[in-house]
Protein backbone atom coordinates (compact mmCIF):
# COMPACT_ATOMS: atom_id res chain seq x y z
CA UNK A 1 0.00 0.00 0.00
CA UNK A 2 0.91 3.55 -0.49
CA UNK A 3 -0.34 6.86 0.32
CA UNK A 4 -0.23 10.25 -0.33
CA UNK A 5 0.74 13.47 1.67
CA UNK A 6 0.72 16.74 0.81
CA UNK A 7 2.16 20.06 1.60
CA UNK A 8 -0.88 22.48 -0.43
CA UNK A 9 -1.62 20.07 -2.65
CA UNK A 10 2.24 18.58 -3.31
CA UNK A 11 3.42 15.30 -2.24
CA UNK A 12 6.47 15.21 -0.12
CA UNK A 13 9.67 14.19 -1.22
CA UNK A 14 12.51 12.83 0.94
CA UNK A 15 15.90 12.01 -0.82
CA UNK A 16 18.25 9.90 1.43
CA UNK A 17 22.03 9.15 1.31
CA UNK A 18 22.67 6.47 3.22
CA UNK A 19 26.20 4.59 4.40
CA UNK A 20 29.04 4.89 6.02
CA UNK A 21 31.61 7.49 5.22
CA UNK A 22 34.16 5.51 7.36
CA UNK A 23 34.55 2.39 5.05
CA UNK A 24 35.45 4.02 1.86
CA UNK A 25 33.15 3.12 -0.96
CA UNK A 26 30.61 2.43 1.67
CA UNK A 27 30.14 6.11 2.14
CA UNK A 28 28.89 6.90 -1.89
CA UNK A 29 25.46 7.60 -0.75
CA UNK A 30 26.19 10.20 1.94
CA UNK A 31 29.03 11.65 -0.26
CA UNK A 32 26.16 11.85 -2.82
CA UNK A 33 23.21 13.32 -0.71
CA UNK A 34 25.93 16.01 0.80
CA UNK A 35 27.17 16.98 -3.18
CA UNK A 36 23.73 17.40 -4.06
CA UNK A 37 22.56 19.70 -1.24
CA UNK A 38 25.50 21.68 -1.78
CA UNK A 39 24.71 22.73 -5.27
CA UNK A 40 21.16 22.56 -5.64
CA UNK A 41 18.18 23.68 -3.58
CA UNK A 42 14.66 22.14 -3.84
CA UNK A 43 11.00 24.19 -2.45
CA UNK A 44 10.57 23.26 1.02
CA UNK A 45 8.15 19.98 0.53
CA UNK A 46 11.53 18.19 -0.76
CA UNK A 47 14.16 17.17 2.15
CA UNK A 48 17.20 16.15 1.69
CA UNK A 49 18.96 13.81 4.36
CA UNK A 50 22.06 12.43 5.39
CA UNK A 51 20.54 9.02 6.51
CA UNK A 52 23.97 7.49 7.36
CA UNK A 53 23.83 4.30 9.57
CA UNK A 54 20.60 5.15 11.60
CA UNK A 55 18.63 1.98 10.13
CA UNK A 56 15.38 1.79 11.92
CA UNK A 57 15.78 5.50 13.13
CA UNK A 58 14.74 6.83 9.71
CA UNK A 59 11.54 4.65 9.98
CA UNK A 60 9.21 8.14 10.23
CA UNK A 61 10.96 10.34 7.19
CA UNK A 62 10.09 7.02 5.33
CA UNK A 63 6.91 6.95 6.06
CA UNK A 64 6.21 10.19 5.45
CA UNK A 65 7.01 10.43 2.14
CA UNK A 66 5.04 9.84 -0.98
CA UNK A 67 8.22 9.73 -3.25
CA UNK A 68 11.67 8.28 -1.65
CA UNK A 69 15.14 8.45 -3.75
CA UNK A 70 17.97 6.87 -1.83
CA UNK A 71 21.91 6.91 -3.00
CA UNK A 72 23.76 3.96 -1.82
CA UNK A 73 26.17 2.01 -2.84
CA UNK A 74 25.50 -1.47 -3.32
CA UNK A 75 26.98 -4.84 -4.26
CA UNK A 76 24.97 -5.93 -7.68
CA UNK A 77 28.17 -7.87 -8.84
CA UNK A 78 28.89 -5.72 -11.37
CA UNK A 79 32.53 -3.78 -12.31
CA UNK A 80 33.65 -1.60 -9.42
CA UNK A 81 32.01 1.80 -9.60
CA UNK A 82 29.47 0.66 -12.27
CA UNK A 83 25.83 2.09 -11.20
CA UNK A 84 22.17 0.90 -11.87
CA UNK A 85 18.66 2.03 -11.19
CA UNK A 86 16.03 0.07 -9.60
CA UNK A 87 12.62 1.55 -8.83
CA UNK A 88 9.65 0.68 -6.86
CA UNK A 89 8.65 -2.99 -5.97
CA UNK A 90 12.16 -4.04 -7.02
CA UNK A 91 13.95 -2.06 -4.70
CA UNK A 92 14.05 -3.92 -1.40
CA UNK A 93 15.10 -7.50 -2.42
CA UNK A 94 18.20 -5.05 -4.16
CA UNK A 95 18.87 -3.71 -0.30
CA UNK A 96 19.16 -6.85 1.18
CA UNK A 97 19.93 -9.40 -1.67
CA UNK A 98 24.06 -9.03 -0.71
CA UNK A 99 24.21 -7.26 2.44
CA UNK A 100 27.95 -5.62 3.13
CA UNK A 101 26.95 -3.71 6.20
CA UNK A 102 24.11 -3.37 8.91
CA UNK A 103 22.84 -0.59 7.70
CA UNK A 104 21.57 -2.01 4.85
CA UNK A 105 19.83 -4.98 6.69
CA UNK A 106 18.00 -2.05 8.77
CA UNK A 107 17.30 -0.12 5.62
CA UNK A 108 15.64 -3.15 4.31
CA UNK A 109 13.50 -3.20 7.37
CA UNK A 110 12.26 0.32 7.57
CA UNK A 111 10.70 -0.73 3.86
CA UNK A 112 9.14 -3.56 5.19
CA UNK A 113 7.95 -1.60 8.29
CA UNK A 114 6.86 1.01 6.23
CA UNK A 115 4.75 -1.25 3.89
CA UNK A 116 3.04 -3.04 6.58
CA UNK A 117 2.01 0.19 8.35
CA UNK A 118 0.59 1.27 4.70
CA UNK A 119 2.59 4.43 5.16
CA UNK A 120 4.51 3.11 1.93
CA UNK A 121 5.86 5.52 -0.72
CA UNK A 122 4.13 5.52 -3.68
CA UNK A 123 7.66 5.94 -6.20
CA UNK A 124 10.78 4.97 -4.80
CA UNK A 125 14.13 5.32 -6.76
CA UNK A 126 17.42 3.60 -5.43
CA UNK A 127 20.36 4.62 -7.25
CA UNK A 128 23.20 2.26 -6.38
CA UNK A 129 26.71 1.99 -7.12
CA UNK A 130 28.99 -0.96 -7.52
CA UNK A 131 32.17 -0.38 -4.67
CA UNK A 132 35.39 -1.23 -5.26
CA UNK A 133 36.80 -1.01 -1.50
CA UNK A 134 35.03 -1.28 1.77
CA UNK A 135 37.83 -2.71 3.90
CA UNK A 136 39.49 0.71 4.30
CA UNK A 137 38.61 2.00 7.93
CA UNK A 138 39.10 5.71 7.41
CA UNK A 139 39.52 5.96 4.12
CA UNK A 140 37.55 8.17 1.48
CA UNK A 141 35.80 7.08 -2.01
CA UNK A 142 38.02 4.92 -4.63
CA UNK A 143 38.16 6.89 -7.82
CA UNK A 144 35.64 4.59 -9.76
CA UNK A 145 33.01 5.35 -7.26
CA UNK A 146 33.66 9.26 -6.77
CA UNK A 147 33.18 9.46 -10.64
CA UNK A 148 29.79 8.22 -10.09
CA UNK A 149 28.80 11.18 -8.07
CA UNK A 150 27.98 13.90 -10.49
CA UNK A 151 26.15 10.98 -12.92
CA UNK A 152 24.11 9.60 -9.98
CA UNK A 153 23.53 13.72 -9.12
CA UNK A 154 21.98 14.10 -12.63
CA UNK A 155 20.31 10.23 -12.74
CA UNK A 156 18.21 12.10 -10.05
CA UNK A 157 17.68 15.61 -10.80
CA UNK A 158 16.11 13.59 -14.23
CA UNK A 159 13.99 11.27 -12.55
CA UNK A 160 12.40 13.74 -9.93
CA UNK A 161 11.65 16.12 -12.93
CA UNK A 162 9.33 13.17 -13.93
CA UNK A 163 7.17 13.57 -11.12
CA UNK A 164 7.54 17.84 -11.18
CA UNK A 165 9.98 17.90 -8.65
CA UNK A 166 12.47 20.74 -9.89
CA UNK A 167 15.84 21.44 -8.44
CA UNK A 168 17.40 24.80 -9.04
CA UNK A 169 20.61 25.38 -9.11
CA UNK A 170 22.79 27.49 -6.44
CA UNK A 171 24.82 30.36 -7.65
CA UNK A 172 27.34 29.61 -4.76
CA UNK A 173 27.63 26.28 -3.18
CA UNK A 174 27.25 26.08 0.21
CA UNK A 175 30.19 25.35 2.74
CA UNK A 176 30.51 22.33 4.99
CA UNK A 177 29.22 24.82 8.03
CA UNK A 178 26.17 24.62 5.79
CA UNK A 179 25.76 21.31 5.13
CA UNK A 180 23.40 18.67 6.00
CA UNK A 181 25.87 16.75 7.33
CA UNK A 182 28.77 17.26 10.49
CA UNK A 183 31.49 19.45 9.54
CA UNK A 184 34.00 17.12 10.58
CA UNK A 185 33.15 15.11 8.34
CA UNK A 186 32.87 17.09 4.95
CA UNK A 187 34.78 15.32 2.60
CA UNK A 188 37.47 17.52 2.14
CA UNK A 189 38.15 18.02 5.51
CA UNK A 190 38.09 13.93 5.73
CA UNK A 191 40.39 13.36 3.47
CA UNK A 192 43.42 15.70 3.66
CA UNK A 193 42.70 14.91 7.99
CA UNK A 194 43.16 10.92 7.72
CA UNK A 195 46.92 10.21 9.44
CA UNK A 196 49.10 8.46 7.50
CA UNK A 197 48.89 4.88 7.79
CA UNK A 198 52.69 4.83 9.40
CA UNK A 199 50.57 6.80 12.67
CA UNK A 200 47.46 5.34 12.28
CA UNK A 201 46.98 1.56 11.92
CA UNK A 202 44.11 0.77 9.46
CA UNK A 203 43.12 -2.29 11.42
CA UNK A 204 43.80 -2.23 14.66
CA UNK A 205 47.32 -1.10 16.28
CA UNK A 206 49.78 -4.39 16.04
CA UNK A 207 52.42 -2.30 18.05
CA UNK A 208 49.88 -2.63 20.71
CA UNK A 209 47.90 -5.87 20.31
CA UNK A 210 51.25 -7.79 20.08
CA UNK A 211 52.59 -5.98 23.05
CA UNK A 212 52.71 -8.49 26.28
CA UNK A 213 53.07 -5.75 28.38
CA UNK A 214 49.13 -4.64 27.70
CA UNK A 215 46.18 -6.91 28.30
CA UNK A 216 42.76 -6.84 27.70
CA UNK A 217 41.01 -4.94 30.78
CA UNK A 218 36.97 -5.70 30.93
CA UNK A 219 36.65 -4.13 34.13
CA UNK A 220 34.24 -1.28 34.80
CA UNK A 221 35.09 1.89 35.56
CA UNK A 222 32.91 4.11 38.13
CA UNK A 223 32.01 7.56 36.25
CA UNK A 224 32.06 10.76 38.33
CA UNK A 225 28.07 11.26 38.42
CA UNK A 226 27.90 7.49 40.24
CA UNK A 227 27.39 5.47 37.07
CA UNK A 228 28.64 2.83 35.64
CA UNK A 229 30.74 2.00 32.26
CA UNK A 230 31.90 -0.72 31.00
CA UNK A 231 35.16 0.01 28.93
CA UNK A 232 35.51 -2.91 26.80
CA UNK A 233 38.36 -1.73 24.70
CA UNK A 234 40.29 -0.40 27.49
CA UNK A 235 44.20 -1.80 27.45
CA UNK A 236 46.39 -0.97 30.84
CA UNK A 237 49.95 -1.50 31.46
CA UNK A 238 50.20 -4.39 34.48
Amino acid sequence: MSHTHTVLGTPRVLVLGIGNVLWADEGFGVRTVQTLNAHYCFDDHVTLMDGGTQGLYLIQYVQDADILLVFDAIDYGLEAGEMKLIENDDVPAFMGAKKMSLHQTGFQEVLATAMLTGNYPSQLLLIGVQPEEIEDYGGSLRESVRAQIEPAIQAALAWLAQHNIVARKRETPLTDLDAISAPQIDLNDYETGRPAESVACRLGDERILSDHQYTFDPKPSLLEQGGRSFNVDKRRKD
